[in-house]
């Protein structure tokens, strides 16, 4: 699966320079404020940022608590110059590694995180991709290790699917599409994730974005 090239942060359409602004329409610092309570970082935590892109919540957990062990990772080295700038003009310390998220496992080691947080990743993979990102998000998780994830979710009104054809535009119908679904609890019971939920649903001018949590089994 980490053969496959992936999608740029903002799709095919824009540069990845305007992420930051862009995503700031979508009520990015609510929406990644919650992600980061249900983080809730220790001390010691190993936790990864899979597709970390220009590093906000990478940033955001280390200073939430600085003595956890912050790794982002993205494939985009673009975006991970960004990230780097980003820890540096803030004062924290992370960890930045080039890699995909179905890559995971082989690169950190099987159970050796104790958290794995990811924001608008999976909508923009194709299913088969999300499983296999899923799937090594759940062998690197210790067992009990805790899975939250922030992206496009069921999106349940017509105002909200509306908003949605906008990300479906830059990213593509056939990958997005089963996010708008609902598919994706599905899919993380389906790796071995137990107590999956719905935590939270943030209503934003690009469609609703969802706060998933969720346990290793």
């Amino acid at each position: 699966m980490s053969e496959n090239t992936f999608t740029p942060a903002l799709g095919r359409f824009a540069p990845t320079r305007l992420y930051d602004h862009v995503v700031a329409l979508t009520r990015e610092r609510l929406w990644r404020a919650l992600a980061a309570m249900y983080v809730a970082p220790r001390p010691d935590d190993v936790i990864v940022d899979v597709g970390c892109g220009t590093g906000s919540l990478a940033v955001t957990l280390a200073r939430v608590e600085p003595r956890a062990r912050i790794i982002g990772l993205d494939p985009d080295s673009d975006v991970l110059a960004t990230a780097r700038r980003k820890a540096a003009a803030s004062g924290v310390t992370v960890r930045w590694q080039t890699g995909m998220g179905d890559e995971l496992a082989g690169l950190l080691g099987a159970a050796s995180v104790d958290t794995v947080v990811s924001s608008l990743v999976l909508h923009q993979c194709p299913v088969p991709v999300k499983r296999a990102v899923l799937a090594s998000m759940a062998t690197a998780l210790r067992p009990g290790g805790r899975l939250v994830i922030a992206d496009y979710g069921l999106q349940r009104t017509k105002l909200m699917r509306l908003a949605f054809l906008t990300v479906q535009f830059a990213d593509g119908r056939q990958d997005t599409q089963p996010n708008a679904d609902g598919a994706l609890p599905g899919l993380m019971s389906a790796a071995g994730f137990r107590d999956v939920h719905e935590a939270e649903v943030v209503s934003t001018a690009t469609g609703s974005i969802s706060i998933y949590v969720a346990r290793k089994g």
